[in-house]
């Protein structure tokens, strides 16, 4: 088997300081830092404009130490005054003044507190507020679909499951870039930012709660790392993963994933038909691509259809599943439809269809 990047992948096993966060989707909001810049110039600029209308009528006020206020005298006085400082040193004696003061300096005092008053208060509060937020997903948070990796492969994935009725809040994606997950978090998704072969990040996604996990990786040897550590956290999710190389489709396997598609020979296979028979090609593209065209569902057998065969049904059936095997519909063990068999169909997509999940428990090792 070819592993490439073993040594690296080895390394990156040994490192300690790898830092993993969640990062729940939100709002998209100003940066905290912004956000106090811009209240500080706010604050400042009513700072200013008190200190002017100070100057404008800089023949009301009176100060102890020369009797006259000049435009040094008129910040010192706006500041201590909107401050709540007051040393009282300049003190308004006109009633000119005195009418600005109330209806003009005090307003004024009052919005300046707000600004300041508000930006600590929202600075000291955002770190409660967001584990607050993370304390109670977690604890909400329960047979839900972790996606290793939001590439081309894992944005797919995700794409289809939640095209079947999966809400976005049931969905957790892992990835160490930072820039993938800011994408996700966009889009609605739960991210992690973590290396996902660390069992402490794959503990982060609740993989251990998880119903299925859908590993989507851009390297086979790194697939083979996140598949152990994920069935080890978790021995009954389903565990889906994509491989480049069918050489490593095996290993896979041995190392916990219930199914294991390569990403190469499909897209190969996909590439050989189209060449073939371009229509072909696109009907088939068209049936991998849920809630468009033609869609290939799963479904359990409806009481009207139970011991009939696979032919007398409405729908065009692909495949029966009875128990923990996939049968052709000609197959001649099928017979007909039994009230526990479930049966893969070929639909017509519309805004209604969904793929109802497979309910039956994975075998256990």
């Amino acid at each position: 088997m070819k592993l490439p990047g073993q040594d690296a992948i080895a390394r990156q096993a040994d490192e300690h300081l790898v830092t993993h966060r969640v990062k729940l989707p939100r709002r998209v909001v100003e940066r905290p830092l912004r956000q106090v810049a811009k209240r500080l110039a706010m604050a400042l600029a009513v700072l200013v404009g008190t200190a002017f209308i100070v100057y404008a009528d800089s023949g009301g006020y009176h100060d102890d130490s020369d009797g006259r206020v000049d435009l040094l005298d008129a910040f010192y006085y706006a500041t201590v005054t909107l401050s709540t400082t007051g040393y009282g040193d300049i003190t308004p004696v006109s009633d000119a003044a005195r009418f600005t003061n109330i209806f003009v300096i005090t307003p004024l005092r009052v919005l300046f507190l707000i600004i300041l008053v508000g930006t600590t208060l929202e600075v000291l509060t955002e770190r409660t507020r967001e584990e607050w937020r993370l304390n109670r997903w977690r604890s909400n948070l329960r047979e839900h679909t972790v996606v290793i990796g939001f590439g081309t492969k894992g944005r797919s994935a995700i794409h289809t499951v939640c095209a079947t009725g999966l809400k976005k809040e049931q969905v957790v994606v892992v990835d160490p870039s930072e820039r993938a997950i800011e994408s996700a978090t966009a889009s609605g998704y739960t991210g992690i930012v973590g290396d996902a072969t660390r069992s402490e990040v794959l503990l982060r996604a609740e993989t251990q709660k998880a119903r299925q996990i859908i590993i989507a990786t851009q390297r086979d040897d790194t697939a083979v790392l996140v598949t152990l550590t994920a069935r080890q956290l978790n021995r009954a999710a389903k565990i889906v993963a994509a491989v480049r190389e069918e050489e490593n489709a095996p290993l896979l396997r041995q190392s916990g994933a219930d199914v294991v598609i390569t990403s190469a020979s499909a897209a190969g296979r996909l590439l050989g038909l189209s060449v073939l028979s371009p229509s072909a090609g696109m009907v088939l593209e068209d049936l991998i691509q849920q809630g468009s065209g033609l869609d290939i569902v799963e479904r359990p057998v409806i009481k009207d259809e139970v011991g009939r065969g696979p032919r007398e049904i409405e729908d065009l059936v692909v495949s029966v599943v009875r128990g923990h095997r996939v049968l052709g519909f000609d197959d001649p063990s099928v017979g007909t439809l039994k009230p526990t068999d479930r049966v893969i169909t070929i639909v017509r997509a519309t805004p209604g269809t969904r793929v109802t999940p497979d309910t039956r428990p994975l075998p256990q090792d």
